[in-house]
């Protein structure tokens, strides 16, 4: 299918539309001329699209967002909306329209299955994080069985243990999720805590310890479970590529109005020869690895206006570098 061209002035009404729009909303041109914009996406859609308008006062963005056609379907399309004005000082809006729908099928269901992939690694992890704490409250219990005088100082450590399974146990169910695609404000340090927290019992598992320092109380116009998807699969690979023991640093910062996230680890680094090649479908260093994890992780950041940097350590190992635009 040919894109689709819509022009539409300030107040939201479609002034122009191309012949190609028929095909993809079963509407006339005619049907749509006059209308708002809108009136053709789908209802959650209209509040996000609305609330990023005026990020594109000056430039232009790219929205991924569902347009309703003449049966009630929902369409992914990829809309590329640049601002525009005349002589006059009136503003309009030029969106170049696409349909995505089989790219995002594809999409949706590569994510789906490196999710499971990542759930099932780190289920050992999990279980083993899981045991302690059960095995702690069960000896507590005896002793109070036993009639051990001390509850208050027991009872607090429990719900202490609970409040970790509690925790971990969240984060899992979290990343099993399905991704949705709407961005909001959200807290970048609550949303790299709470991946530390899935992935420390991982990294225990290796005697790899992650040193999160937060830096900077930043909050980003993201899509949160995408961005946690990021991270997961990020310091995921950290905790794999260290051979047995050592140090994960997890830093963010603000630079020229962008903020950036490093996760440098120990392990043995990568050749310079394949740093290019990472992110490429399939193509990893790792045994048993498929290459999706990068590959899915560029996506996202690509459409969060980021992007992925990986850097060679001086000494030894690597440092992923995550950059997003500060809102």
């Amino acid at each position: 299918m040919n894109g689709i061209i819509t022009l539409w002035d300030q107040s939201g009404a479609i002034i122009y539309v191309s012949k190609s729009a028929e095909r993809l909303v079963g509407y006339t041109v005619a049907e749509m001329i006059g209308t708002k914009w809108y009136e053709w996406i789908s209802p959650e859609d209209i509040s996000y699209l609305k609330k990023n308008l005026d990020v594109i006062q000056s430039a232009k963005q790219v929205f991924n967002i569902n347009i309703q056609n003449v049966h009630g379907k929902n369409i992914w399309t990829e809309n590329q909306l640049t601002p525009i004005h005349d002589e006059s000082g009136n503003h309009y809006y030029v969106s170049a329209t696409k349909d995505i729908t089989d790219k995002k099928e594809v999409e949706e269901m590569m994510i789906r299955s490196e999710k499971m992939s990542v759930a099932g690694q780190l289920a050992a992890g999990i279980a083993h994080e899981i045991r302690n704490p059960l095995t702690s409250i069960k000896g507590f219990l005896q002793l109070l069985q036993a009639g051990v005088n001390r509850e208050g100082e027991y009872y607090k450590i429990m719900v202490d243990e609970i409040e970790k399974m509690e925790s971990i146990t969240s984060e899992l169910l979290f990343i099993s999720r399905p991704m949705t695609d709407h961005k909001e404000l959200e807290n970048l340090p609550g949303m790299i805590s709470d991946v530390v927290t899935l992935l420390e019992p991982q990294a225990g598992l290796k005697n790899v310890e992650i040193l999160w320092q937060q830096d900077l109380n930043q909050d980003i116009n993201c899509d949160r479970s995408q961005i946690k998807q990021v991270f997961i699969n990020l310091l995921k690979n950290a905790i794999e590529a260290m051979e047995d023991s050592g140090y994960i640093e997890v830093t963010n910062y603000l630079q020229d109005n962008q903020v950036f996230i490093d996760i440098i680890d120990e392990g043995p680094g990568i050749p310079e020869e394949v740093i290019h090649k990472l992110g490429e479908p399939f193509f990893t260093t790792k045994q048993n690895g498929t290459g999706l994890g990068l590959m899915i992780t560029r996506q996202i950041l690509e459409r969060h206006g980021g992007k992925l940097e990986i850097l060679q350590n001086e000494k030894a190992g690597t440092t992923f570098r995550v950059v997003l635009p500060k809102p």
